[in-house]
Parts: structure tokens; sequence; C-alpha cells
């Protein structure tokens, strides 16, 4: 994904970085690029913005772990919607 427009951090490494970021996982200077990143590209910040409702409510509502299984096809689908995202005039 990319919005066109130059960025110190392009789309894609941002959004690869994502949950991470949401976790609390990067600091430094990778924290500050990607916290600028979603500053200027609104379509970056909508992706984070959505993932961060998600793991909000799988955080409220899980009483236990996902089996791994579970984790690794949830973790695929999430990565194809990022590469393929589905069209908005559908």
């Amino acid at each position: 994904m990319s919005c066109g427009r130059p960025h110190e951090l392009d789309c894609s490494e941002a959004l690869d970085r994502l949950y991470e970021f949401l976790d609390g996982e990067v600091n430094g200077d990778a924290h500050r690029k990607i916290a600028q990143h979603l500053a200027e590209c609104a379509a970056c910040l909508r992706e984070f913005d959505v993932e961060q409702v998600i793991k909000k409510l799988v955080a409220r509502s899980a009483c236990e772990s996902a089996p791994a299984q579970l984790r690794v096809k949830l973790s695929a689908t999430f990565a194809s919607l990022r590469v393929n995202p589905p069209s908005r005039d559908a």
C-alpha cells in the first residue's frame, strides 16, 4: 500500500510494523518514524485505527490465548487484506 506521497518511512514498512507499534515493541528512532508517518498519512492512520479497535475488542473478549493454528490463519488473513484491501465501491 502506498498513498503516493513521499515519507521518511514508506507506507508498506509503516504498516508492516504496525502491530509492533501497537504493542509498544518499537523504540527510539523506529517509533518516531512510525508515529510521524501516521501523523502525515491519512490512509495509514485509518489502518492504524482499525487495527487498534480490533486489538482492543479481542483483548476485551478473549478469556484465553487463541490456538496457534488460529493465530497463523488470522495473521495471514490480515496480511492479505493489507496487500489487497477490499474495494470501497463494493
